[in-house]
């Protein structure tokens, strides 16, 4: 039976939504594993989304949390709000607290990827800021690293994505898309991923 990894994001403008596809697209690549996405509910009223110019949510169910324990490891993308994850995966987190209690997720490994408008706009921080959710639970954090190669040594050009896990840059509306680059390091962080669930689970 193939070890599942719950891929479970927050995207308002899309941009984590491509990211999630391309993790779950490395995840799919490793023999033995397969990923399964899901995104977290929105808690902003339509209007106020209109107004924000947010497109269509994807056609991607939206997470349980009761189900949260099915998973063998976890994938959680999201964007920035000053440092912090947004507040729609904030919510999520919010509504484990049976599931901390029981223990239900301690020792399952889980990994991080994010979205900011600016290159200063803490997609270190970011990630690092969601590591006490996984903590409190006992989770295994699994960094993404360098060994995507050269590409992330180099300052040649602008890229999302650090050794916490794979981003993106947004700009403040939301214009600029992820590039090749960061698209391969989503889809390099996803297959990494999924041979340390395998390796936990042998």
């Amino acid at each position: 039976m193939a070890v599942k990894v719950y891929i479970i994001y927050y995207s308002m403008y899309g941009h984590v939504a491509k990211l999630a596809q391309k993790e779950k697209e490395g995840v799919d690549s490793v023999e033995g594993a397969e990923g399964v996405l899901f995104q977290c509910a929105e808690t902003l009223p339509e209007e106020v989304l209109g107004k924000m110019h947010a497109p269509p949510k994807e056609d991607v169910p939206v997470i349980d949390v009761h189900n949260l324990p099915e998973a063998d490891g976890f994938l959680f993308g999201f964007p920035t709000r000053y440092g912090s994850p947004a507040a729609q995966f904030k919510a999520m987190e919010d509504a484990t607290g049976g599931l901390w209690q029981s223990g239900a997720l301690r020792n399952k490994p889980a990994g991080l990827f994010t979205s900011t408008a600016t290159q200063g706009g803490g997609q270190e921080v970011t990630c690092l800021t969601a590591v006490p959710f996984l903590v409190h639970h006992g989770m295994i954090y699994v960094s993404a690293g360098y060994g995507l190669g050269p590409e992330l040594f180099s300052n040649e050009h602008v890229r999302g994505g650090s050794p916490w896990g794979a981003g993106t840059f947004a700009n403040g509306d939301g214009s600029r898309q992820p590039t090749d680059l960061e698209l391969a390091f989503a889809k390099y962080q996803g297959a990494e991923f999924a041979k340390i669930c395998l390796k936990l689970a042998s």
